[in-house]
């Protein structure tokens, strides 16, 4: 512990440069007592521009209440804040931007630990990828899941049913009045989608990692057990300076394979296959999409919440026990021995854990779960020759194994410009597929690979289709789709050589995806392809694009990874 004395700024005389930060520190009211303190940072998130975060004022009371309790100085401050559906193009783009200004915020200044604060979709990976480059004790809260919402007797999850209503709203089944009474609705509280979507997903797996204490993730926003919690984790980050305790020595290979083992559990978001590894890949652990789907085949899907179950939402799942009970039906399959931010194991915290009470169903015995496997496959074959995911939990049994003609949209905006055009070459069997929506295409990987479905084919009743593409999807959408395509169009990978009426071959339990055109044919076409102009000449978008890594590798910058 250096407490301010830490990181002092370079005035070519330490001695001044201390004198003067102590200056400084009175300025703010604070004595000589409060600097002998370890200080403790909380990198806030709250904005105005981000509805997920808003309760997260009050969170950083409570966190300030523990570490004072514990002995420490508490001080706040800003990170920049991204909230998904206000940015654009996408979030994702500055997924990247924020874990760089969380390193270089707490490493830059005198912070002996760090409380991240956040919650939407980007947040908590972006802030773990950068305390774990920072390597000082860190501990996250999030801002926890929104309750349900409800509309004439249903209960509403955001925003899978945000999806599943603008479908129908474009089969004509919904008309713009009723649309309006229900987008009322669907945001009740404060806190992220209350569904298994990116954020809650990545909040479950910030606790199966071991960097949030545990039953965190799963309470809802607006219930004072969050504040509790958030309390208790400021009093726990003031112990794990004392201890020493590091990103580095809790995210070991153990425990990203436990991370990986929850998220096929419970059915969580395509997007945490990315995170995961951009995360592990700043501390030098290789996560090859080989092992997620190593993993999967052998974790049964015991989680059954939204969209991956038909029924429960975040805060049943807080009710039933959240991720301990979770965790407590996997023991069997955990690495048991991974260090925690409580200072413990995995396999002691779960010692006072019972298994999920008989009560509920929303986690499932894993004698019977909802199904035997994962919520996840990863694909290969001549289309993906290194790899995409499949949200098999999520997905239409029937199409599982199908073969149909290429329906070929060239971008998101031809996509946009053609897809209800009732001349378009699509039936109920074709294959959707969207290039040029990867991490340089996109640019910067958005959530484009949920297309939307033709609304000549909504009037047929045509509710789901094969979608392939280079694009993500949001966790909170279904369908059966093929994501994060590798190596995406943009880069000239086999996505971008399909053309309209290609037969294309989904065979998810082979864990296949091939483009059935002769290897002559593809040539010729490789040998015609070009690159698009960039989307950015200059600034932070064309940073993004000379150093963004592949989906495999996380969408990180090639820079920023440790070397393994």
């Amino acid at each position: 512990m250096k407490g301010y004395r830490k990181g002092l700024t370079n005035y070519g005389d330490p001695a001044f440069s201390a004198f003067i930060r102590g200056a400084y520190a009175r300025g703010f009211g604070l004595t000589g007592e409060d600097l002998d303190r370890p200080i403790v940072g909380i990198a806030q998130t709250w904005s105005e521009l981000n509805p997920c975060h808003r309760n997260l004022r009050e969170v950083a009371d409570a966190v300030k209440r523990g570490v004072t309790q514990a002995g420490g100085l508490p001080l706040e401050f800003p990170t920049i804040s991204l909230g998904e559906v206000y940015l654009s193009p996408t979030a994702m783009l500055y997924r990247n931007l924020l874990a760089m200004d969380t390193e270089e915020m707490v490493r830059g200044q005198p912070l002996d630990g760090v409380v991240l604060l956040g919650g939407c979709d980007k947040t908590l990976p972006a802030q773990l990828m950068g305390a774990a480059s920072a390597g000082v004790p860190a501990i996250a809260v999030s801002s926890g899941p929104m309750i349900g919402g409800r509309f004439e007797g249903k209960r509403l999850g955001a925003c899978s049913d945000c999806r599943g209503l603008w479908a129908e709203h474009r089969a004509g089944e919904i008309s713009e009045a009723r649309l309006e009474e229900l987008q009322g609705e669907l945001f009740p509280s404060a806190g992220h989608c209350m569904v298994m979507g990116t954020a809650s997903t990545m909040a479950c797996l910030t606790e199966a990692l071991g960097m949030m204490l545990p039953g965190l993730a799963a309470v809802p926003a607006v219930n004072s057990r969050r504040l509790r919690l958030a309390e208790e984790s400021g009093r726990r980050i003031v112990r794990m300076v004392e201890e020493s305790l590091t990103p580095a020595k809790v995210m070991t290979r153990g425990a990203f394979e436990n991370a990986i083992r929850v998220l096929m559990a419970v059915g969580g978001s395509t997007n945490a296959v990315v995170h995961l590894a951009a995360i592990a890949g700043r501390l030098g652990v290789e996560l090859p999409l080989a092992l997620f789907d190593e993993i999967s085949r052998t974790t049964p899907l015991i989680g059954n919440i939204r969209p991956s179950g038909k029924t429960y939402l975040m805060d049943d799942l807080a009710e039933a026990g959240g991720i301990p009970v979770v965790m407590k039906e996997l023991e069997a399959l955990l690495r048991r021995d991974a260090l925690t931010v409580t200072g413990k194991t995995v396999g002691e915290n779960l010692a006072g854990v019972t298994r999920a009470p008989a009560w509920q169903d929303v986690v499932l015995p894993r004698e019977r779960p909802l199904q035997p496997e994962g919520g996840l496959a990863i694909l290969w074959g001549s289309l993906a020759p290194e790899g995409a995911v499949l949200k098999t939990s999520a997905a239409s049994p029937r199409l599982m194994v199908h073969t149909g003609k290429a329906v070929v949209f060239a971008s998101q905006e031809d996509m946009v410009r053609r897809v209800d055009d009732p001349d378009l070459p699509a039936t109920a069997e074709s294959v959707f597929v969207l290039q040029n929506a990867g991490p340089v295409g996109g640019p910067g990987f958005p959530e484009a690979g949920f297309l939307p479905i033709p609304k000549k084919l909504l009037s047929q009743g045509v509710r789901d289709i094969v979608r392939v593409s280079d694009a993500r999807m949001s966790g909170t959408a279904g369908g059966t789709t093929v994501l994060h395509v590798s190596p995406e169009a943009a880069v000239g990978g086999p996505l971008a050589l399909v053309r309209e009426g290609d037969l294309i071959r989904l065979d998810a339990p082979g864990r296949r995806l091939d483009l059935l055109v002769p290897e002559e044919e593809l040539a010729r076409r490789r040998a015609a392809w070009r690159p698009q102009a960039p989307a950015y000449d200059r600034g932070y978008g064309r940073l993004f694009l000379e150093h963004v890594l592949q989906a495999p590798q996380g969408c990180d910058f090639d820079f920023l990874q440790k070397a393994r």
